[in-house]
């Protein structure tokens, strides 16, 4: 009988994959464990993300981005053959290790990973107060200065006063368009 690389325990582990290839790994893998009948020794295989709000076009929009790119993570119990199912597959490079033998990741780390990924509607932090200065960085005012006079953490809104034609105008902006100087 061949000799187990593990314990057998039913552990998270990382896998290394080429960078873009991490969804198709995914799929790959789950197919594999379905036709070779490996699903009582593995048993999840996920590509962490989380959600990011970016500003495209001046509008507010929520995008899903990998928490760490060229990599997917497995809950599997590592014997010789699971650990060469998973390392066999397409675009797997390898797991994350010290030589051959795959290294589990901590519980604290898979809570923290699952903490993140389970952030329905992300939240924008902005390090401003009202009365700070803030440099506008998008939209119709770009590169203006401006002063904060309100900031609305609901909306994800902020009100400044920009200097125009002599004077000052409240202008409302999304947290994303201004940094603070």
């Amino acid at each position: 009988m061949a000799k187990q690389i593990s314990d057998g325990k039913r552990q998270w582990y990382a896998i290394h994959t080429y960078s873009g290839y991490e969804d198709n790994v995914a799929k790959n893998l789950k197919q594999r464990i379905e036709s070779l009948g490996y699903e009582d020794k593995i048993f999840s295989v996920i590509v962490p993300k989380e959600k990011k709000i970016k500003i495209k076009g001046g509008r507010r929009e929520v995008v899903e981005e990998k928490i760490y790119p060229g990599y997917v993570l497995v809950e599997m119990m590592v014997t010789d053959q699971s650990w060469y199912v998973v390392r066999n597959t397409p675009n797997v490079t390898g797991f994350i290790g010290a030589g051959v033998v795959p290294t589990p990741l901590s519980k604290e780390e898979i809570d923290i990973l699952f903490k993140r990924m389970g952030v329905e509607e992300p939240k924008f932090k902005l390090d401003v107060a009202a009365g700070n200065s803030v440099k506008i960085v998008d939209g119709p005012f770009k590169d203006f200065d401006g002063r904060v006079s309100e900031i609305d953490e609901e909306r994800g809104k902020i009100k400044v006063f920009i200097s125009m034609f002599g004077r000052e105008t409240p202008v409302e902006l999304d947290f994303l368009q201004v940094r603070k100087i």
